[in-house]
């Protein structure tokens, strides 16, 4: 069984290091680390090339064919899947997205 290739766009990247800049600002330098160790050991999960992901329910974003998935119920990963590739597109709060 194969895995897909994950890449990871710079404006996800940016997105996720400003969250994780956000919490160490807050004194929790440990959390920072493992808020970021963890959003990229989700993003490895979802190489698994046996599922498949719904469209985003936002218009703009299915017109685009974008795949959208909930984070811990706060943020939302904006993707384009392909049978072996997962392009990370954004990392959203998903109060962003209504």
């Amino acid at each position: 069984m194969g895995i897909r290739k994950i890449t990871v766009r710079l404006s996800a990247a940016e997105r996720i290091s400003s969250v994780a800049w956000f919490i160490e600002s807050k004194g929790m330098v440990k959390t920072a680390e493992k808020f970021v160790d963890a959003v990229y050991d989700f993003f490895e999960k979802l190489a698994d090339p046996r599922k498949s992901y719904a469209e985003c329910r936002n218009p703009e974003k299915k017109m685009f064919g974008y795949k959208c998935i909930s984070y811990k119920k706060k943020y939302t990963i904006v993707f384009l899947e392909t049978v072996s590739e997962i392009i990370i597109c954004e990392f959203l709060p998903t109060k962003m997205l209504q």
